[in-house]
């Protein structure tokens, strides 16, 4: 299949690799150019723009991590909506609000394109492994054309055929995270407080209730060894995606109390300078406000 690929970072550098083992008719763009060069060592060719990447492609996936830099690429002057070929599908795997899901599908639709929504679960180690959690949305037909590639990237979950669906799954993933991060954090203060180590309960958790549960492994961890700066997903994309899920309630007309809490410690950890750093690093900034440091 001939497939391009926009957005080398984190996640998209293993995903588009994943394209790539697969054999398929790769061609990628970055807005850094070097984030090419790795891929094209292995066989993939480099666009010089999202315009040249869009020529002959079947399938193009954008892993992108704002709402404003998917706007861009498709609405942009030579973008996915104006280059892409008749019949092609753009594939969105980064998390985006609900209104921008909507404006993307209606633009596509109108320029005979098709909108598939498949955000993705998991860090970069597991991007890179080929096994992410993926949640596809959109028509069948499209969701059918793109399965073989899907299958190399990860575990599939369908959501339905409106790719607004696929988001709502993503933004809800994403809010339950949010709260089991902070209330890992709030239960090491506690216990902390009443001079026990974090790691005692840590492994009551890990081997008790929440046994098997990797975001309670993974977390968990990194609070317990204070490891923040191996970033795998940070404060600041956390923030970004808690206030994408806000709008989402606020436009459901869902209450979500317990996010609030999550979206209090983010800003908190962004003001005192840990933006950059692991979202597990909310326990940190429990700790301040725990009076612990």
């Amino acid at each position: 299949m001939r497939v391009g690929f926009i957005g080398l970072g984190r996640m998209g550098k293993g995903m588009a690799h994943r394209i790539l083992s697969g054999g398929h008719d790769l061609a990628v763009y970055d807005v850094a150019p070097q984030a090419t060069i790795e891929l094209a060592k292995g066989g993939a060719h480099v666009a010089a723009s999202v315009e040249d990447l869009c020529q002959d492609r079947e399938v193009v996936i954008t892993m992108l991590a704002e709402d404003s830099a998917v706007n861009e690429v498709a609405f942009g002057r030579g973008g996915l909506c104006a280059s892409l070929p008749a019949g092609g599908i753009h594939i969105a795997s980064g998390t985006y609000g609900i209104a921008t899901i909507r404006a993307l599908e209606a633009a596509h639709a109108k320029a005979k394109q098709t909108l598939v929504a498949v955000p993705v679960l998991g860090r970069p180690d597991l991007a890179a492994s080929g096994q992410l959690g993926l949640v596809p949305a959109g028509p069948k037909e499209a969701l059918d054309r793109c399965e073989p590639l899907l299958k190399l990237m990860g575990r599939i979950f369908y959501a339905g055929t409106k790719p607004e669906s696929a988001i709502a799954i993503k933004l809800a993933n994403n809010a339950v995270l949010g709260c089991a991060i902070t209330a890992l954090g709030e239960g090491f203060s506690l216990v902390r407080k009443y001079g026990v180590e974090a790691k005692v309960l840590y492994e009551v958790l890990t081997e008790g209730l929440f046994a098997g549960a990797p975001a309670y492994i993974g977390y968990g961890k990194t609070m317990v060894d204070e490891s923040y700066h191996k970033v795998g997903s940070p404060i600041t994309i956390g923030m970004k995606d808690a206030v994408l899920i806000a709008g989402a309630a606020n436009l459901a007309r869902v209450p979500m109390p317990s996010h609030d809490v999550y979206i209090e410690r983010l800003l908190g950890a962004i003001a005192h300078g840990d933006g950059d750093m692991d979202q597990a690093a909310l326990a940190k900034e429990q700790s301040r406000a725990s009076g612990l440091d």
